[in-house]
């Protein structure tokens, strides 16, 4: 089941390059951006309180809430990043750029969560920069 939410996850990425490199259209990236975390907001509020998931804060511990709120800063300042590029360039060179994200994501959960990298994700990681780069010179 988690493939399958992965899959729709890139999906929806892709529809964010597309559709958000449309709406930038005259504006400034910055307002394009507050826009987007707003409605996603909603959204993710509006799907809490429909599936009354919302008790499950009660739950939260001063951990849970320190890391979310820093995952929510570092997802700020990405979304912040990606609509500047993609204001000043080509999705076609900043969405492969961005994916670089997956390589980054390897190499810090290796060094900070401590998980294995297989033989087989270090040479895929390697093939992925190396594609990246093609694409984007």
């Amino acid at each position: 089941m988690w493939a399958i939410y992965a899959l729709l996850s890139a999906l929806f990425a892709a529809m964010v390059a597309i559709l958000g490199k449309i709406g930038l259209a005259g504006i400034n990236s910055n307002v394009a951006t507050a826009i987007h975390t707003a409605v996603a907001l909603i959204l993710a509020w509006g799907i809490v309180l429909f599936t009354g998931r919302y008790g499950a804060i009660h739950d939260l511990t001063a951990k849970n809430w320190l890391f979310l709120i820093l995952a929510g800063c570092a997802t700020g300042a990405s979304w912040l990043c990606y609509y500047r590029a993609l204001k000043l360039g080509d999705v076609s060179k900043v969405a492969p750029l961005d994916k670089l994200s997956l390589v980054i994501t390897l190499v810090l959960a290796a060094l900070i969560l401590k998980e294995s990298l297989s033989t087989q994700a270090v040479i895929g990681a390697i093939l992925i920069t190396i594609g990246t780069l093609m694409m984007i010179l």
